[in-house]
């Protein structure tokens, strides 16, 4: 089906276009969200209301961009507002115990993130990586996730994060550069 006709059926509210529309771009979605959330649950969560808000937001739909540049870019708005009120639930926690209201506080050692789509023998090395993406500013993170992860051009993530094309070079210059003093410590030791 083509992309015209999908949007026009699931305008229409057809159950069967809103389907392939799940079907197409279900991993996508997952797979973007769990590469900025590291967690399988949230990722999960975030792709159900990815498509609830696609569902809900079709006729908002202007078709200035093509529809899986406006699936990415619902899928990154609502994975880092997740992480945002993430964040602030966690300074509000250390806020309370500091006052000593009862609070409990999320554990600060997280588990190794696994991505899924990573073969078994580079778990460990893509659990540090992972590691170090998370600590990238988010715009820098955003573009490294969308261009080496999921494999989109310059073009593809400048539209998505709705900026220039030279933006996301110098983004990624920054990301790897980034990358690489976070990770050079890890290599120094357990590369030689």
């Amino acid at each position: 089906m083509g992309e015209e006709l999908l949007i026009q059926q699931l305008r229409e509210g057809n159950s069967s276009a809103y389907n392939d529309l799940v079907k197409q771009f279900a991993d996508k979605v997952f797979n973007t969200s769990i590469s900025i959330l590291q967690n399988t649950e949230d990722a999960e969560d975030i792709t159900q209301e990815v498509f609830i808000e696609v569902f809900r937001s079709i006729h908002n739909f202007k078709g200035e961009s093509k529809l899986s540049t406006w699936i990415y870019r619902i899928t990154v708005i609502k994975a880092l507002e997740f992480l945002r009120k993430k964040k602030r639930k966690k300074r509000f926690a250390i806020v309370q115990s500091l006052f000593g209201m009862e609070s409990v506080l999320p554990e600060t050692d997280m588990p190794h993130f696994y991505h899924p789509g990573v073969q078994l023998e580079n778990k460990e090395r893509s659990a540090i990586l992972f590691a170090a993406i998370d600590q990238l500013a988010e715009n820098q993170k955003t573009a490294y996730i969308l261009n080496k992860v999921e494999g989109l051009s310059y073009d593809e993530v400048a539209e998505v994060m709705k900026t220039s094309v030279s933006s996301v070079e110098s983004l990624l210059f920054r990301a790897k550069q980034n990358l690489q003093k976070l990770l050079a410590d890890y290599y120094n030791k357990n590369e030689k």
